[in-house]
């Protein structure tokens, strides 16, 4: 289905050219008509289906025609990355349209704090806010959600995993209970159902394929020691200029820039980003990865759900995550928007349990690659115990062949352990 089918706004179908939206994605098809009649949506589908503009792009032609510079929309984020993209789509969205919107989020400056201030007393037509950020607004007693029509949860599912639960409530007992309320979750757990009870009026339910990773990932598995993960990257992407978008997720903050020096010490341009960062120091980073000035970004999960980068063509799991719909949240970095991509996982020995949970969840067998020549045998797949061990029962032994280097270093030094 094409966009100029929806009845859309001139204005809005103009700036949607000019991005090259054409044809409407699933969720967008499902989801636009549901919404521009006006009625609650709880929806649930996989990162990377086009899930904003499938809100973004009804709740725009709504403020188009009311015409005014009423706070009308309220949209409410788990991280600030999140935050950030989907302020920036909206501003491309509304190109051409007399609206505004703002990103409301923590970790910035005092004049950050003003500027969002204003926003939220001013006549801006939209805000984009993580929860903790704009309830420290709230306790000021100086914003007023009085005129707000449409709410929008998205990453549903990831906003009560981190504990934002209450704090979601309150929030929404600034709003009027007339409103348009849409739910979006990339899972649906029990805990979902409950909080849309709460908060939904009579909503239309829909859902796409759920937590699987697109067709058009590639996804394989090796089995390694902790020791070989560095040297099986770096035998995995030398040389491959086809490769110069790396996206390496470890599951701990503690362990992004040991492995970031250890990558560069290999001759790789490459970034760590955490949050441990200052923002500002954040949004450089990834304005280098989104230039492809910085070849490998190394991250947590808290960017596997709050970046939009296109074109990365390669996602490393260096740690198996613990939830598997991290799993699929990695892996949907890659292979946006019916292009292609490739997911590889590093799983050690004591991470085989929580890998077969993830090929539980969606479904299918992964493929479990032999290591490349020069490394020695990882460990055996043993994925109903977690454990594994050699496949013949000796010391495990890291690094290169003997026969290729002296005993000595058989034992690469210096390398970041996964945790």
């Amino acid at each position: 289905m094409r966009f100029d089918e929806f009845d859309l706004h001139d204005q809005i179908l103009d700036a949607i050219g000019y991005m090259s939206y054409e044809k409407a994605s699933p969720i967008q098809e499902m989801v636009i008509p549901i919404i521009l009649d006006d009625k609650d949506l709880l929806a649930c589908a996989q990162t990377g289906t086009g899930k904003t503009a499938a809100f973004a792009l009804p709740i725009l032609d709504k403020i188009a025609a009311d015409n005014n510079h009423d706070l009308s929309t309220l949209i409410i984020v788990p991280t600030r990355e999140l935050a950030i993209q989907i302020n920036q789509q909206i501003q491309g969205f509304s190109y051409f349209l007399n609206v505004n919107s703002v990103a409301v989020y923590g970790g910035r400056e005092g004049s950050d704090w003003e500027q969002e201030s204003r926003a939220l007393t001013s006549g801006t037509n939209i805000i984009v806010a993580t929860p903790g950020k704009l309830i420290s607004h709230l306790n000021l007693g100086y914003v007023k959600f009085d005129k707000v029509k449409y709410v929008i949860l998205d990453e549903a599912d990831r906003m009560l995993d981190i504990g934002f639960h209450d704090d979601i409530l309150r929030i929404l007992s600034y709003v009027p209970e007339k409103r348009q309320t849409l739910m979006f979750s990339a899972t649906m757990p029990k805990k979902i159902r409950e909080l849309a009870s709460k908060i939904l009026n009579e909503p239309v339910e829909i859902s796409t394929e759920i937590s699987k990773p697109a067709e058009g990932v590639l996804q394989a598995a090796y089995l390694v020691y902790n020791e070989q993960k560095i040297a099986l990257i770096d035998s995995l992407i030398s040389g491959k200029t086809d490769y110069d978008s790396i996206l390496v997720f470890s599951s701990t903050k503690k362990n992004v820039f040991e492995i970031a020096r250890a990558l560069r010490k290999h001759g790789n341009t490459v970034k760590g980003i955490s949050s441990d960062l200052e923002q500002k120091e954040r949004e450089e980073v990834l304005m280098d990865f989104k230039a492809k000035r910085t070849r490998i970004l190394v991250a947590t999960d808290v960017l596997s759900r709050g970046i939009d980068i296109k074109d990365i063509n390669l996602i490393i799991n260096y740690d198996v995550p613990s939830s598997a719909e991290d799993y699929v949240h990695r892996v949907g970095r890659t292979a946006r928007a019916d292009k292609t991509g490739v997911a590889i996982s590093l799983v050690n020995e004591k991470d085989m349990g929580k890998f077969h949970r993830i090929e539980q969840l969606i479904e299918r067998e992964i493929i479990k690659l032999p290591l490349p020549e020069g490394l020695s045998e990882g460990p055996a797949w043993k994925a109903k115990s977690g454990g594994g061990g050699r496949r013949d029962g000796k010391r495990p032994f890291y690094g290169k062949k003997r026969s290729q280097q002296p005993r000595q270093n058989n034992r690469p030094q210096n390398k970041p352990s996964a945790s």
